[in-house]
């Protein structure tokens, strides 16, 4: 299945799809939720866009089955420094995550980074998400050791029902 770049269009329907996929009761339909620790949007067509106008090389990918069809999936990429290219929001539709087509999206969005010139994708994941980390692992990511601070207090980011959330930084050469 293809991923092609998202146009401004698209945004709300994105925005829909990933809080679908984190947050609250849909979202238990998936194996991605984060409803038992954060509450509230994962994001807004607003951010998405604020996002990619940041970083002109920023890109938004979507999974379709075709370029006219319904959002499956998404992904953002943008560079990050020394060749790494940050990865993240990787989403599928939570109806339809058993079809493995995040994996898929992984390795399109692996090799479009890489068609940009990237040798590593960096990612991030919240501590808690065992499951989350090990399938990562499973696809050739590692710690790099490196934490970040969750961003408590930031409304675009979700209501945090616990204190103790931060990040670990993943790698994979490509």
């Amino acid at each position: 299945m293809p991923l092609f770049e998202a146009e401004s269009a698209d945004l709300a329907a994105i925005a829909d799809l990933v809080n679908s996929a984190y947050r609250g009761d849909v979202s238990r339909q998936g194996w991605t939720t984060e409803a038992d620790y954060v509450g509230g949007q994962r994001t807004d067509p607003q951010a998405l866009a604020r996002d990619l106008a940041a970083d002109p090389r920023a890109r938004l990918l979507v999974l379709r089955d075709d370029a006219d069809a319904p959002l499956l999936g998404c992904v953002m990429l943008r560079p990050a420094s020394d060749g790494a290219w940050y990865l993240g929001m990787l989403t599928v539709r939570p109806d339809i995550q058993d079809r493995q087509l995040g994996r898929a999206m992984l390795a399109g969005a692996e090799a479009y980074a890489k068609g940009q010139g990237a040798s590593r994708i960096r990612i991030s994941v919240v501590q808690v998400r065992d499951t989350l980390i090990a399938w990562y692992e499973r696809r050739g990511y590692a710690a790099t050791g490196a934490t970040l601070p969750f961003p408590y207090g930031d409304p675009e980011i979700g209501e945090p029902t616990r204190e103790d959330l931060h990040f670990i930084v993943m790698e994979k050469a490509i």
